[in-house]
């Protein structure tokens, strides 16, 4: 069996015992999540993936068995073009990989976890939308997350197989995110859609049998031997479909950063992983930050440019801290203009009334 196999297999045992833990220690209660558990659990979960860093940093040479300078060559070639040596002894280069992949991990995981947000407004807009009770928010999040993994999963190493055969791919990744990215920054707020009037909704509603109300925080049941699904898999579903729409967001972007699968992999999960209970952590502060959308918007075109140009960026000498250092500029401009320009609120505005 060979290494790459056994990382990705520990990783995902891993991954597997935490989301154990967290579904039959943490979240055996249903409950409403407070604004202390959110923030104590969010700081874990981020904890996590900044710690998984240091991981990458000591051991990121094992994730595909670099041994030799020509193994590392080969991977660098395949996963890394960016990375430019500039020492010539295999310990010396091997340091620097792993420096370089450490750095394109927390900046993917940064990525990441900013498009996240944006991911968070359609979620709580959804959950809202169909009157979900709260105390049900934490386990319809949870089998959401989960899924979102499981796709995460087969499209990011589907993407790298198809980059490796079609490089031509990654600008057409770029031009879409350009697109994306001016179209967030140009939208207006406050005319998102009713979930009730998506195609998803109407197509469910016409092929399965859905409950009027949400019955003991179930998702289906059976009633005189049919099966009858609540209103809280009708939500379930389409948090699911929502994620998959972003993933066409947050997958290419990754790919500007890096190639390599597990990179991608890792980040995207860590990222993941914190997201119900940054959920709860935003959910009542939406508002209170209105420059998130904007940053979120220049991310989109910043490494949606960077994939259209990803051909010339090592002639040009880039290197992958500078993808580092303007994501960190960007989140916290974006964080400190809202607190310094926060969103005024109608009622104080003269002639509202």
């Amino acid at each position: 069996m060979s290494i790459e196999i056994i990382s990705t297999l520990l990783f995902l045992v891993f991954i597997t015992a935490v989301l154990l833990v967290d579904l039959l220690l943490v979240g055996r209660k249903t409950h409403v999540i407070s604004m202390r558990e959110a923030t104590v659990w969010s700081v874990i979960w981020i904890s996590m993936g900044l710690a998984f860093y240091f991981v990458i940093l000591h051991f990121g040479h094992l994730l595909h068995g670099i041994d030799s300078v020509d193994k590392l060559k080969e991977i660098v070639d395949k996963y890394n073009p960016y990375l430019q040596f500039k020492t010539s002894t295999f310990e010396a280069m091997l340091e620097e990989y792993k420096q370089s992949q450490a750095i394109n991990y927390i900046s993917g995981y940064f990525i990441e976890k900013t498009l996240s947000v944006d991911n968070i407004f359609v979620m709580l807009m959804i959950l809202q939308s169909f009157s979900v009770p709260q105390k049900d928010y934490k386990m319809v999040l949870f089998w959401g997350i989960l899924g979102a993994i499981v796709l995460r999963f087969v499209f990011i190493f589907a993407g790298v197989a198809i980059i490796q055969q079609f490089e031509w791919i990654l600008l057409v990744f770029g031009a879409f995110l350009v697109f994306q990215g001016f179209k967030i920054f140009f939208e207006k707020d406050g005319h998102e859609k009713d979930p009730h009037d998506s195609w998803l909704f109407k197509y469910l509603s016409r092929h399965i049998k859905i409950h009027h109300n949400y019955e003991k925080e179930k998702f289906w049941f059976r009633e005189h031997g049919k099966l009858i699904f609540t209103p809280l898999f009708v939500v379930l579903i389409m948090i699911e479909f929502s994620d998959v729409i972003f993933a066409f967001d947050s997958i290419p972007a990754i790919f500007a950063v890096s190639r390599d699968p597990f990179i991608v992999f890792f980040s995207n999960i860590f990222a993941i992983l914190g997201l119900r209970s940054l959920f709860f952590l935003i959910a009542n502060l939406v508002d209170k930050f209105r420059y998130l959308k904007p940053g979120i918007a220049v991310l989109l075109i910043f490494v949606g440019i960077k994939l259209l140009l990803h051909s010339k960026l090592k002639s040009w000498g880039f290197q992958p801290e500078y993808s580092l250092y303007f994501i960190a500029f960007v989140m916290t401009a974006s964080i400190v203009l809202s607190i310094i320009f926060p969103k005024k609120d109608p009622a104080d505005e003269p002639f509202s009334r």
